[in-house]
Formats: C-alpha cells, sequence, structure tokens
C-alpha cells in the first residue's frame, strides 16, 4: 500500500467507523501538536527543564502538518456537508489546530535559534576578549 492510499484511507475514517473517524483523527494529530509545541517554548524559556527544545519544534511541525494534510484530505474526500455527519466541521477545525502546532513550533525553533547565536557571540567573546 502505498503512502498516498494510507493517508487517504485514514482521512475517510479508516476500514472501520464512520464519516467523523478521519475528522477525529486530523483533530488528535492537531492537538498532540499543540500540545508538543507548547512544551517546546515551556522548555525554552525554563519552565520544564526535560526534553530538547529543537526537537520539539522540529516535532511540532511536522506533526502540524501532518494534521494539516488529514483535514485537508478528509475535506476533499467527505460528501454532504456540514451537519451531515461525515466529520466535515471536525475537519474544518482541525486546520487551524494543525496550523497552530506548525506556529509554536516555528516560534520554539526561531528562539533555538537565537540562544545559540547569543551562546556563540559569548564564546567568541570569551575565547578572544572583547574588542568594543
Amino acid at each position: 500500500m502505498s503512502a498516498a492510499d494510507v493517508l487517504t484511507v485514514a482521512a475517510e475514517g479508516g476500514v472501520i467507523g464512520d464519516g467523523r473517524t478521519g475528522a477525529n483523527l486530523a483533530l488528535g494529530v492537531g492537538l498532540i501538536g499543540v500540545a508538543i509545541g507548547w512544551l517546546s517554548l515551556a522548555r525554552i524559556a525554563g519552565r520544564i527543564s526535560i526534553g530538547n527544545a529543537r526537537t520539539g519544534a522540529m516535532s511540532a511541525m511536522a506533526v502540524g502538518l501532518v494534521g494539516t494534510a488529514l483535514a485537508a484530505l478528509h475535506l476533499v474526500t467527505s460528501s454532504g456537508g456540514p451537519g451531515t455527519g461525515n466529520g466535515m466541521v471536525g475537519a474544518i477545525g482541525a486546520i487551524p489546530l494543525g496550523l497552530i502546532a506548525v506556529g509554536l513550533g516555528r516560534r520554539a525553533l526561531a528562539h533555538c535559534r537565537r540562544i545559540e547565536q547569543t551562546a556563540d557571540r559569548l564564546e567568541h567573546k570569551r575565547e578572544f576578549g572583547s574588542t568594543s
């Protein structure tokens, strides 16, 4: 089974279940992405001391993209409209969740890069002395 077939089956609700299963899957993936992004930002701020902020940021972006893709695929493949029980409203709600996860991951990654650049500058000053 190819990757496109797997995504199509997942968006349509899989082998078992009704049309809402694909939307619920996309909602769950989006929520997980938001949680990972939030934890990455908390790690950078020093509120928690476990995990790697850079890895969490990259994971949040990847999970957010997967959630958004699943929701969009569910919207494209579902029949009927909102209120028909096909999960269209859930898929519409999952798209912003995935995008929020990507945004949180991007913000955490930018903070990581800024912190690394500051640390590199401080290390350079310690090695070669202040030039100012």
